[in-house]
């Protein structure tokens, strides 16, 4: 097969989109060949204005179905992938909008949310985010796990603490994952993972998502394709090409007031970090030049097999392991 062919032919999973939510970007989507993508609906947001999120989301989705589908289950992925469309996961980025019910996480699951960070960079009721002290996972946050493992639901890591990441991986009874993250042997970064910790995860069961988002990557916004590529090798090399997966963090089309919003904490307060200039790696600038990813990771030498599984076939069983369906 030619490269376009085979990413014609795979199932390509992004495993975290927070690009702006608009007709546009679904049609982007279609474009780059996506049969699923982790879009998130919640990250500061509390119970209600997650529902609201919500609300939105399924109105632009029901007037885009054309393009786009719900995905609940895998079998909803393999479909996607029948029909020509693009399934949409719901996930959050940060357990907050939980507040302190654990009964909304089976109305989250029920709503359509398939994967949960456990926080946003600082302290919420479950645990600690990468910007501060980790002082762990907490009692509560214990009952969080195990009720997200009940319903279904995917505990994410990418944004967590050490330490409280380490607590979740040992408690889950079901594989958790970094959903985007990149190296800490290539940059040194608060958000970007050891080997040890990527060793970790993947020695319980665990999958890891790499990010192409450059403040995090080794040449910053100067990185191409290549940079990311390379991420994704040296990652494989630590966690095996069965425990990895694409989730680029794509921020498409949000202007310098949502970065404001991200990089405080809470959305207003503290600020946590500046990420300055914002721009994805050269050769995979918009969701619609995904099939370059598959095209240059071949180039690299990697097997038909191993490109399959880490543009989207990984993702599928392991959601599968956590949904259960």
């Amino acid at each position: 097969m030619t490269p376009a062919e085979l990413h014609d032919d795979a199932i390509v999973i992004d495993g975290l989109i927070i690009a702006k939510w608009n007709r546009e970007l679904l049609e982007d989507m279609r474009r780059g060949g996506l049969t699923a993508a982790n879009c998130t609906v919640s990250v500061w947001e509390g119970f209600k204005a997650t529902v609201d999120n919500i609300v939105a989301s399924k109105k632009l989705m029901e007037e885009c179905s054309d393009l786009v589908r719900p995905v609940r289950t895998t079998a909803d992925i393999t479909r996607a992938k029948e029909e020509g469309k693009t399934g949409i996961i719901f996930g959050f980025q940060n357990a907050h909008a939980f507040e302190d019910q654990i009964g909304y996480v089976e109305i989250f699951k029920e709503l359509g949310v398939g994967i949960v960070q456990m926080c946003y960079n600082t302290q919420n009721l479950v645990g600690t985010g990468c910007y501060e002290r980790d002082g762990g996972l907490s009692g509560f946050g214990r009952e969080i796990v195990a009720e997200m493992n009940r319903v279904g639901m995917l505990c994410d890591l990418s944004h967590v603490g050490a330490t409280t990441s380490k607590e979740v991986i040992l408690e889950s009874k079901k594989p958790v994952c970094y959903s985007h993250c990149l190296p800490s042997g290539l940059k040194e970064h608060p958000r970007n993972k050891s080997d040890e910790e990527l060793k970790f995860i993947a020695d319980h069961g665990g999958f890891v998502g790499v990010t192409m988002f450059t403040p995090f990557l080794k040449n910053g916004v100067d990185s191409t394709i290549d940079d990311y590529c390379e991420a994704i090798e040296y990652i494989m090399n630590i966690v095996g090409e069965d425990a990895i997966g694409i989730g680029t963090d794509f921020t498409q089309g949000h202007d310098q007031n949502f970065f404001e919003w991200l990089t405080h904490d809470k959305g207003y307060a503290r600020r946590l970090t500046n990420f300055g200039k914002i721009i994805n790696p050269e050769g995979i600038r918009t969701i619609g030049e995904f099939p370059n990813l598959t095209e240059a990771l071949l180039k690299r030498g990697l097997s038909e097999t191993q490109v399959r599984k880490i543009m989207g076939e990984n993702w599928v069983r392991t959601l599968k392991d956590v949904w259960g369906e």
